[in-house]
């Protein structure tokens, strides 16, 4: 049996500078029924689009941004409908958050692009390709079930669930206990970008598709399925059995990281993601 002395242990939590970040165009896209607040790096490198979680917006992706755009992408995010610097979803017609992802889409002129999401942007991102596989040249979903919201996938993401649940603090439901502990200022920033993103208004919007296990089976888009060791809201447990449905995938489990890989974990975030897209280039 190894002993490693207190001296010699490496702490992998230890925290990770935001980058400088690049240059890009903000702008609000004009789409059917709603105006979104957007930022785009351009170039011609292939499109990623990234699709926040629900407690973020375009905001979030400091540790991706300048990395994508370095390797070559060009880089896009956005709000959603009732987030951050976007326009509100009307009670009478909240419209579908992939129909908007599709309008922006074409707004921007893009047509063949990868798809990175994040918790909430998973069941954004899962509706959209199980629409439009055809113009996504990689999906990837951290920390989301892909709106599996019916069969057996959904009844055991309720059995893991307290009652109290959503009374606990966003950061502390969304963020692990390792990056808690030693990241104090990156909780902070975290919090912050939260009360920014998080407007509290609007009506909740729609799902295209109703998705169970076997409608998770006709996705045609190979896809990255990634979450946290620690992550309370997709265990992963949870994700191996998003897996054995999902037709192509790659399944990776980060270590000591919560529901937030983007940000807890942004090297081993970034390095996965990028390695998986630049494989799938077509």
């Amino acid at each position: 049996m190894s002993v490693t002395r207190s001296s010699e242990i490496i702490d992998p939590m230890g925290p990770v500078p935001i980058p400088e970040q690049v240059p890009v165009k903000e702008g609000m896209a004009a789409l059917p029924g709603t105006n979104l607040g957007y930022w785009d790096t351009g170039g011609r490198g292939e499109p990623v689009v990234f699709l926040h979680p629900a407690s973020g917006s375009a905001l979030i992706w400091l540790y991706q941004q300048p990395v994508f755009a370095k390797a070559g992408y060009r880089v896009i995010a956005y709000s959603r409908r009732n987030y951050y610097n976007s326009d509100s979803a009307p009670n009478e017609n909240p419209g579908s958050a992939s129909v908007d992802l599709q309008n922006l889409v074409e707004y921007l002129g893009l047509n063949k692009f990868h798809l990175v999401s994040s918790a909430a942007g998973g069941s954004v991102a899962a509706d959209y390709a199980l629409s439009h596989a055809e113009r996504l040249l990689s999906l990837t979903v951290s920390s989301n079930n892909l709106a599996a919201r019916n069969g057996y996938i959904a009844e055991a993401a309720e059995r893991i669930k307290l009652k109290e649940w959503d009374d606990l603090p966003r950061w502390f439901r969304e963020l692990g206990p390792s990056y808690r502990a030693v990241n104090p200022e990156g909780v902070a920033k975290w919090i912050e970008l939260n009360e920014k993103s998080e407007t509290g208004r609007g009506a909740r919007q729609n799902l295209v598709n109703i998705v169970t296990p076997e409608k998770l089976g006709t996705l045609k888009v190979r896809t990255l399925l990634m979450t946290g060791g620690a992550d309370m809201f997709t265990s992963p447990s949870i994700m191996r059995m998003i897996a054995r449905h999902v037709p192509t995938n790659e399944l990776v489990i980060v270590p000591e990281c919560g529901h937030s890989p983007y940000w807890e974990q942004p090297a081993f975030f970034n390095r996965t993601v990028l390695g998986f897209i630049g494989g799938n280039s077509n």
